[in-house]
């Protein structure tokens, strides 16, 4: 069987990786490079029970502990995982020390941050630095047979009846397959003019990165940061073990440009996230910035992922939608993909509630 994967972000590389578990020839096709999007450019945070309650629960659960077997595994070293505790903070008008920490919070924090709550704990929480896992879990793929190609998918082929896809065109050139995978974030968006897709938007979100050194602690921050002007903002705040911290919290309203190479940050952004940055971490804001990026996350019209078959058309299969969660649900959507290719059903997580017939094609 040779699966042909359209997308070599982390659902894709996690897809590309779990087949190849089950020796099953794989091709991931990737238009820019790998983890050029959302899977390189996000905060990377994992979260064992935040999803409780929701359709996403187990598919969480079962994704967290996924992380941890696959970097004890495969050298999560390789890639900053690591356990950390997390924080809810207050932080800018009226909020700061003189009247008091509700909990003792990490000690980088400045005068006007108000630890609220602790969010989690390493038992509950962990992070990676998602561009390093989403190559890793490729080159994973790669050793275990899968081939990478480079090029731009341009359509799906179908055999005579239309009914049954028999592979892609890249670049326009066929490459054939027994089973075609859509996993390209946002972008497969485009897909709907081939196949019968609901839709997928991308929403953008900008973000920095800091060069904090061994000053930062490895804990993360969820703020609510409240301006004199009266104005709201939600950054977060991951440091990570390379000696950076990763800040985002500036999300706009943008039209998808068609290469993800031409995704770039909003004009002031970087300014605007270190002035927020200064409010509650000033000692961090006062680090260089080695990048400033933006990336467009994958969103469906109710907000899970779309996961399973197309329906009507027999061996296409849709893997994307996964929103801010998309790093933490990737090994466990990755293995449910697997599964269901290979197998016709799941094994560890059941899929139904984000098949992709749930909602109207585009």
């Amino acid at each position: 069987m040779r699966v042909v994967i359209c997308g070599g972000g982390v659902i894709g590389a996690c897809t590309a990786y779990f087949l190849g578990l089950r020796q099953v020839e794989v091709v991931v096709v990737e238009r820019t490079g790998v983890a050029c999007a959302a899977s390189g450019k996000s905060g990377g945070f994992l979260a064992l029970d935040w999803c409780d309650g929701s359709a996403l629960g187990r598919l969480a659960r079962r994704s967290f502990n996924l992380h941890a077997e696959l970097a004890a595994n495969l050298d999560g070293g390789r890639w900053g995982y690591r356990r950390l505790d997390t924080w809810s903070v207050l932080a800018g008008a009226g909020r700061g020390r003189g009247g008091g920490r509700a909990v003792s919070g990490p000690a980088w924090l400045g005068e006007r941050a108000l630890v609220q709550d602790k969010l989690g704990t390493q038992a509950t929480t962990a992070q990676v630095h998602p561009a390093r896992f989403t190559e890793a879990m490729l080159r994973a793929a790669v050793d275990l047979g899968a081939q990478l190609r480079l090029g731009c998918v341009t359509d799906v082929v179908f055999d005579t009846g239309r009914t049954r896809a028999s592979g892609v065109k890249v670049d326009g050139v066929v490459l054939e397959a027994d089973m075609v995978v859509i996993a390209m974030g946002p972008w497969s968006m485009a897909a709907c003019q081939w196949l019968p897709l609901p839709a997928v938007y991308g929403l953008k979100g900008n973000s920095v990165v800091y060069q904090s050194g061994g000053r930062i602690s490895p804990d993360a921050l969820f703020v609510e940061l409240a301006t004199a002007d009266g104005a709201a903002h939600t950054p977060e705040v991951f440091p990570r073990a390379d000696g950076t911290t990763y800040v985002c919290g500036l999300s706009s309203q943008q039209v998808l440009p068609d290469d993800p190479a031409n995704v770039v940050p909003d004009p002031g952004a970087q300014d605007a996230l270190r002035s927020m940055t200064r409010v509650f971490a000033p000692a961090l804001a006062d680090t260089p910035i080695v990048t400033t990026q933006a990336c467009f996350r994958p969103v469906t019209q109710d907000g899970l992922p779309l996961l399973g078959p197309v329906l009507g058309v027999a061996n296409a299969f849709v893997a994307t939608g996964h929103s801010v969660w998309g790093i933490l649900n990737a090994p466990a959507s990755g293995e449910a993909m697997a599964e269901l290719i290979v197998a016709g059903a799941t094994e560890h997580v059941d899929l139904r509630r984000f098949d992709p017939a749930r909602l109207p094609a585009a």
